[in-house]
This record gives structure tokens, sequence and C-alpha cells, in this order.
């Protein structure tokens, strides 16, 4: 007779990985306890740090996205305050120019 394997969910395998993790329980103990084979919650334990990589990367990756795009803004309002300068000491020559012609 097959026995039927039970499916564990993300967050329960997240569950006994992390009491693996901090130190709780051993590896045999939780075996035991969720009558899970030692060498899957070993295969859920290396996908996690697995996972944990490219998850620091695209936290990496979006914190550098942001701070581009702040830059870009920064860029485009220093732009546009270099041109308000522009026209004011344009129109600074202009009055000189006109207050001398008097």
């Amino acid at each position: 007779m097959k026995t039927k394997r039970k499916k564990y969910s993300a967050s329960q395998k997240v569950s006994i990985v992390r009491e693996l993790l901090e130190g709780g329980c051993t590896l045999s103990d939780l075996s035991e306890r969720y009558q899970i084979h030692p060498t899957q919650i070993a295969r859920w334990k290396k996908q996690l740090f697995e996972g944990a990589l490219e998850t620091f990367n695209r936290i990496a990756a979006r914190s550098q996205h942001k701070f581009d795009k702040e830059v870009e803004g920064l860029k485009s309002k220093l732009n546009h305050k270099d041109g308000i300068i522009v026209e004011l000491l344009e129109e600074n020559l202009r009055l000189k120019k006109n207050d001398g012609a008097y």
C-alpha cells in the first residue's frame, strides 16, 4: 500500500527550517515531530539559503533603482534652477544696459 505524501506550504517549510536554524531543535527532533525525512528538511534549508542571495540582490537592485531615480530628479531640478539663474543674469545685464543709456 502506498502512503500519501503530505504537502507542506511555503510558510510551513519556513517555520520548520526556522526552528532548525534558531537552535531550538535538532534535525532529528524536527524529523520525528513532523514525520519528515531529515534530508527533506536539509533540502528546504538549502533552498532557503539559495533563495536568500536572490532576495538580497533584488533588494539591492531596488535600492539602487530608487537612488538612481532620486539622482535624476535632483539633476532635473538643478538644470531648472540653472536656467532660472541664466534668465535672471540676462535680465540683470539688460537692465544695466538700459540704466546706463539714460
